[in-house]
């Protein structure tokens, strides 16, 4: 009976996630702001991580994990340096 609460919950938080990635792109094509579109792409990174994760509790591998946590990382740093880039015109100074 766990199982099977556990497959719907898991296809359902996927099938949300992915929704939630759509409207992500929709921001992403329609953002007004260069502003809107860093956090738009932040917003990806962190659905796109939490999306590899169900993916990983649906099969039981622990790789999805890893990549997973690779993605967050890049996610992160590539939103510091975008911010830095908008507030300052350059990254490294």
């Amino acid at each position: 009976m766990s199982a099977v609460v556990l497959v719907w919950a898991v296809t359902i938080a996927q099938c949300m996630l992915v929704v939630a990635m759509g409207c992500n792109v929709y921001r992403l094509v329609r953002g007004p702001r260069a502003q809107d579109r860093v956090l738009c792409l932040d917003a990806m990174y962190a659905n796109a991580m939490l999306l590899i994760l169900t993916f990983g509790i649906r099969t039981g591998s622990t790789f999805y994990f890893e990549a997973a946590l690779v993605i967050g990382v890049i996610g992160f740093v590539s939103t510091v340096a975008l911010a830095k880039f908008l507030m300052r015109g350059e990254v490294i100074e």
